[in-house]
């Protein structure tokens, strides 16, 4: 039997994929009631992924960004940013001092790009559309672009900059590009690809401070030297956006702290009633992982909990489960990498392909022995192999 929301219907807090798919969700299980999404950008939902890569280096306008969004029967709150939500009332507090009453609640506010504290004019950080716009701006204007951190978004934003005959700088206090999250060998690979093209990489060094009273004009690194720049990235990873949940009583350690049926803990440990959250802000059990737990930004994790997150919503008395097999891709230069599994936790690597003259890559991944993930460059073919693989593990936990 599913859970009424007569009074004042569904609350989604957060205009992203998750609280889209959420919406979708909701309808496709039979929710006909209420439905209203708060979200602080002024925008309607779009898709992420290519505002670092097709849309920064201007090979579209970004009018196929946005998602659909037509007969969903949404009452759409925008460039609204919630500050606080209050269980109790079961209302969730905007900056302007409106309250939205709701009977049932999605969190899916995602996460926000760590930024450089007190930065010059021309230093930008890459989560939305706006930024993705004033970074492109940037690029189209002679100069040097400086990339703090090499990551997946950092490695992104370097080969598009490059491809569009922008001069780049990347730093990256790991030994290689990618380190943390793929391991030694493909990071190698990587760097590799950024050299080729022209990057000056400088890893195991950290940018000790941004140069420039009012324009950015360079930083200093932690080897002593100086490199110039009149734009720059900081690409230094994200942080679930949970700020507005403080005080509410939830358990919002590194996250909001779900259960594997995607509900919402209180700091007791406990699900808090028709409290369901999906996405990047969300952190969440799964087999592979340790307590308590873990987070993730890709877009397959946002897409798929929220179809979990509504069914458990709509179904208390019989919750969906999560329990994916994740996934993720990147393009850089002229590389598709695909991965499945959680190649982070991995304790050891077997590099089954590593041939950077064809540009083709495959490492498997391991945990106590058992494969735990997968990541290939130009050999997208192999990953269901590794996926099914994957999913009979899961299958037997």
């Amino acid at each position: 039997m599913s859970a009424r929301f007569d009074e004042h219907g569904i609350l989604v807090v957060g205009a992203s994929l998750a609280g889209l798919r959420a919406c979708a969700a909701l309808r496709k299980h039979g929710y006909d009631g209420r439905l209203t999404v708060i979200g602080d950008e002024p925008h309607l939902p779009y898709d992420r992924p290519p505002l670092s890569k097709e849309f920064l280096a201007g090979g579209t306008d970004g009018a196929d960004l946005p998602l659909p969004v037509a007969g969903l029967g949404i009452t759409w709150q925008l460039g609204r940013r919630a500050t606080r939500l209050h269980l109790a009332a079961r209302t969730v507090e905007v900056d302007d001092g409106t309250r939205f009453p709701f009977d049932g609640l999605v969190i899916a506010t995602g996460s926000t790009a760590r930024p450089w504290p007190a930065a010059p004019a021309g230093v930008h950080t890459l989560r939305g559309l706006d930024d993705a716009r004033s970074l492109r701006a940037a690029l189209r204007r002679d100069g040097r672009l400086l990339v703090i951190g090499a990551g997946f978004v950092g490695s992104e934003v370097a080969a598009t900059a490059r491809g569009a005959g922008v001069d780049v700088t990347v730093v990256d206090p790991a030994p290689q590009p990618l380190h943390r999250a793929v391991g030694e060998a493909a990071g190698e690979f990587v760097a590799a690809l950024h050299r080729q093209a022209g990057v000056d990489l400088r890893t195991s060094t950290k940018v000790v401070s941004l140069e420039g009273v009012r324009k950015l004009t360079g930083a200093r690194l932690s080897d002593g030297t100086e490199v110039p720049a009149t734009a720059a990235v900081v690409a230094l990873g994200s942080a679930p956006a949970t700020g507005w949940l403080a005080g509410s009583g939830l358990d919002i350690t590194a996250g909001v702290r779900c259960d594997r049926h995607a509900r919402v803990l209180r700091r007791d440990g406990t699900p808090a009633p028709g409290v369901v959250a999906a996405g990047d802000v969300t952190r969440w059990p799964h087999p592979w992982a340790d307590a308590p737990g873990v987070t993730l930004g890709h877009w397959s994790h946002a897409a798929e909990q929220a179809e979990t997150a509504a069914h458990s919503l709509l179904f208390p008395g019989a919750p969906a489960s999560y329990r994916p097999v994740p996934s993720f891709w990147s393009d850089q230069y002229d590389v598709k990498f695909r991965s499945v599994g959680l190649p982070a936790l991995a304790d050891s690597a077997d590099v089954r392909e590593y041939d950077l003259g064809a540009r083709r890559l495959d490492v498997a991944y391991f945990r106590q022995g058992r494969l735990i993930g997968a990541l290939t460059g130009n050999r997208v073919a192999r990953i269901a192999a590794y996926r099914a693989q994957l999913a009979a593990d899961l299958e037997g936990r």
